[in-house]
Formats: structure tokens, sequence, C-alpha cells
């Protein structure tokens, strides 16, 4: 899916960004934590903490801030989070979800509302938007792991629904429930993947111009700058020219 491509440009585009990334280490951490307080604190025995690892090693979270993370559930330090998903529409009728942890729901549904409203957005219901997404797992591998036949022929034999490849790599699709055993299947086909993690795919696209783009990455930075939002996704897409111009 196109937007889908566009969609992680931009994010390897902002990651790039130092003090996207500590904030970026800082929301890693916090997921870290969360994931082995709701289960056993070693990532073999706890599929969400395992994925939650992995996607911090993907990002190059440093390994002692792991450690720290999962230290912290087995003493029992941190705060007490609560994960909120919200749902709106951003600039050009583009679709957001925001899913947020947070220790205090009235604070961060405010600060939420309130930056859809200055960024030319509108804060809707849960449900408003989701019927256009999709609950996926996400595994990426880089373009020179393997060819198209042999990434698809493994991503099928380990359980995947579907297959994405290009010159920028392969992007296996699976269940969200299967996403642990099929990126465990595909590590031992394929090695050590790029990224694993549970996302919203969108169902539907709606294309913006350059004007539109950047209204949207304005929210969208906004959105990410506040500490209770874990991530943002929406179902934008955008001509190569127009990226290119971001």
């Amino acid at each position: 899916m196109a937007g889908h491509s566009k969609w992680a440009n931009i994010q390897h585009r902002k990651g790039r960004q130092d003090a996207v990334r500590a904030k970026l280490f800082s929301k890693l951490s916090k997921e870290i934590t969360v994931a082995a307080k709701m289960g056993d604190p070693d990532p073999d025995k706890n599929p969400r903490l395992r994925l939650a690892v992995k996607e911090a090693k993907s990002a190059s979270c440093p390994k002692d801030v792991i450690d720290r993370a999962i230290k912290k559930s087995i003493q029992g330090e941190g705060d007490e989070y609560e994960e909120i998903r919200y749902e709106g529409y951003g600039p050009g009728g583009v679709a957001v979800i925001v899913e947020a942890m947070t220790d205090n729901r009235n604070r961060t549904a405010s600060n939420v509302r309130s930056t859809f409203t200055k960024n030319g957005g509108n804060l809707g219901e849960t449900g408003s938007v989701g019927f256009m997404f999709e609950r996926k797992g996400e595994v990426t591998y880089p373009a020179d792991v393997a060819d198209a036949d042999t990434v698809f022929e493994a991503a099928i034999e380990a359980g995947a629904e579907d297959v994405e490849s290009s010159e920028d790599g392969h992007v296996i699709w699976c269940a969200d429930t299967d996403l642990n055993d099929v990126a465990t299947a595909l590590e031992a086909e394929l090695g050590e993947s790029e990224s694993t993690k549970l996302v919203w795919k969108p169902r539907t696209t709606t294309d913006l111009d350059l004007d539109g783009m950047q209204k949207l990455m304005k929210l969208i930075d906004a959105l990410e700058d506040d500490d209770d939002v874990q991530r943002v996704t929406a179902n934008f897409d955008a001509s190569d020219e127009v990226m290119a111009q971001l």
C-alpha cells in the first residue's frame, strides 16, 4: 500500500533527529516497563514484552535503557499507566489514530483535543475513524535479505497473510494475534528483522498535496511531542514529488 511506504519514509526521516530519538527512547522504555509489569519480566515468556524489546532494538535504543525499563517493573517502580486510543481527522480529512499511555486520562484527553484543534483537525469519538484501519502485525526486512519469491514463501510458511516487496524492502503482514509466532518463524528462516510491531494498517488512503502534507506533519509532530502519546498513525498518501519536498 502506497500510504504505508510513505508513512515509513516519514518516520525514518523524523527518526534521524536527535531530540526525536531521545523522546522515542523514553516512549519505548515506557512500553517495555508496562509490558513487563503486565506479564513475566522475561521477554522469552512474555510475547508483548518480547515485541516491545524488539521494537526498541530496531530503533537503536541502547541496551542499558532497555534493561533499566525491565528492572523498573521487577522493582515495582514507575507510574501506573492506562492505555487509551484517540481518533479524529487531520487537515484534508485524513483519518488519524493516536495511541497513548497516561497516568492522568483527563490531562491527556485535554492535550490531544487541543492539539487537534490548534492544527486544523478535529478529535472524534472512539470508533469514528477506526473502521478505516485494520489492526495488523507488521514485520519488515531489508530488500537484500532475499528475493521477493523467497521472502513470500517464507512468510506464507510462517503463517503470514501477505507480503509487499519493493526496492525499499519487504513488508510482511499477519493477523495481530499471530505476530509473535510469525516473527519467530521468520527469524529462523531469514534472520533478525528490521522491525516487528503491531500497527494500524489503513484500508483506504487520502491523497494530499504539498500544503496538505505540511499541515498534517505539523499536527503529527505536535501530537508526538506529547510525552503521553506513544504513536500516531494517519491514512494519507502523497506523490513522490510531494514527499521529496517535505
